[in-house]
């Protein structure tokens, strides 16, 4: 059944005018008055819905039944990715995004291809957020994780306390890390879960010392070297598999 994302309050028995990209949408899957979809509005759960009026410019629907639904991970998951060039970035998020991922950070980092500033990362803030919204109607998440806005390395981790705090794991994935990735413990941490991943050329190793002073230990994902599209996805995919957030 079609899902939409709506981001206002909403509750059994509201007659609700959907927003113009989700009327688009609607034009798109040529659906009618009568028919029936599912809305989320990011606060949790989902209300069943029946398109009552759907013309050419506007849409509007009766919500029916909430239901107590919930996709998430049983564990917060921040990715701090280094950005990547051409599409790699959309893709990521994408997949980050079916993967339980709670965040995403961008970071431009020393050997960024891609830098974004000003109005230009402003606008690819605001893609990678409705990328976050399509994935979501897609997955069946009815939470919406967070988009950081760009951000320097050095400055995002100035930010963060110098230690984890109780709980918190952060990872930072390096081909030169000692430690593999399949020593991490086979029951999730009680805290918050930070994956640091460099972008196509890798971190300095002037960040990477500055991360691991930040707390981050750095792991390994064996004898090959991912590029930065696989690492971060594979080691969401391998959490959710070893820690249950399928």
């Amino acid at each position: 059944m079609p899902r939409f994302f709506v981001g206002i309050p909403f509750q059994p028995g509201d007659i609700v005018q959907l927003p113009d990209d989700v009327t688009r949408h609607i034009h798109v899957l040529r659906l009618q008055a009568g028919d029936s979809i599912v809305l989320f509005n990011g606060a949790g759960g989902e209300y069943s819905a029946e398109l009552i009026e759907v013309e050419r410019r506007a849409a509007s629907v009766h919500i029916h039944e909430f239901r107590d639904i919930d996709a998430e991970a049983p564990y917060r998951l921040t990715l701090a990715q280094g950005i990547a060039g051409g599409d790699k970035m959309d893709w990521l998020i994408e997949k980050s995004v079916e993967l339980g991922a709670s965040n995403f950070v961008p970071l431009t980092t020393t050997r960024s291809v891609v830098r974004l500033s000003g109005e230009r990362a402003q606008r690819r803030h605001a893609h990678w957020q409705g990328i976050v919204r399509a994935s979501c109607e897609q997955c069946g998440r009815n939470r919406l994780p967070d988009v950081a806005p760009v951000r320097e390395i050095a400055t995002w981790l100035g930010a963060l306390p110098r230690m984890p705090a109780e709980g918190e794991l952060r990872l930072l994935l390096s081909p030169r890390a000692s430690i593999s990735f399949t020593a991490l413990p086979f029951t999730p941490p009680q805290g918050h879960i930070i994956v640091l991943v460099g972008p196509e050329g890798g971190f300095s190793a002037a960040e990477e010392a500055a991360a691991t002073d930040h707390g981050f230990t750095a792991v390994g994902l064996g004898p090959r070297v991912l590029r930065t599209e696989t690492a971060g996805i594979a080691v969401l995919a391998a959490l959710a598999a070893r820690w249950g957030g399928w």
